[in-house]
């Protein structure tokens, strides 16, 4: 049942889709109306899809401590931002001086994902000891330690290519985490 609504939903967003672009072939002046539609409608699903990259990661590492959701905030989004084109220049992982949780991850070269950089935070896990809340030593977990934070609800990342050609991300958490003496969860 639920596969035939699925197949129904894909099938008729297709005509509508189809269905669109005849439409756009049938007058001029139609076609630069439609067309300028369907490029704010890409544009945000490309944004919408960005954010995804960015959320989806994180909140399967929160489902899996039993955490709620990340939530995508536009302020955190445009600090994140701001940060990044700080750094645009020399491409280093410093931090800023904010009050919000802040994971910083560069990779060589201008192809790295937001998945990338949740992956790699994600893969401190293993250095985090719940019961003791440390990380085994000389090995950090603060990065997956801010993503699993119970009291941080909200987030917002962005992505530059540097000068090097390198890409940086960073993500900023709201309220941040890792406070002494406190469990992330």
């Amino acid at each position: 049942m639920e596969m035939g609504t699925e197949f129904s939903r894909t099938t008729l967003g297709t005509f509508l889709f189809l269905s669109s672009l005849v439409s756009l072939s049938l007058s001029h002046s139609t076609h630069e109306l439609s067309s300028h539609l369907i490029s704010r409608r890409l544009l945000k699903q490309t944004f919408n899809s960005e954010i995804q990259q960015y959320l989806i990661p994180h909140n399967i590492l929160r489902a899996q401590q039993r955490l709620p959701p990340l939530k995508w905030s536009k302020k955190l989004a445009k600090y994140a931002s701001w940060w990044a084109h700080k750094r645009q220049g020399d491409c280093a992982l410093i931090h800023s001086t904010s009050n919000y949780g802040e994971n910083l991850f560069w990779g060589s070269g201008k192809d790295w994902k937001p998945g990338d950089a949740v992956m790699a935070w994600a893969e401190e896990k293993s250095y985090y000891n719940h019961e003791s809340n440390r990380c085994t030593d000389n090995q950090d977990c603060l990065h997956y330690t801010q993503i699993i934070w119970k009291n941080s609800f909200k987030i917002g990342c962005a992505k530059v290519v540097c000068r090097s050609g390198d890409t940086l991300i960073t993500c900023n958490y709201d309220p941040h985490g890792n406070v002494i003496g406190q469990k992330p969860f």
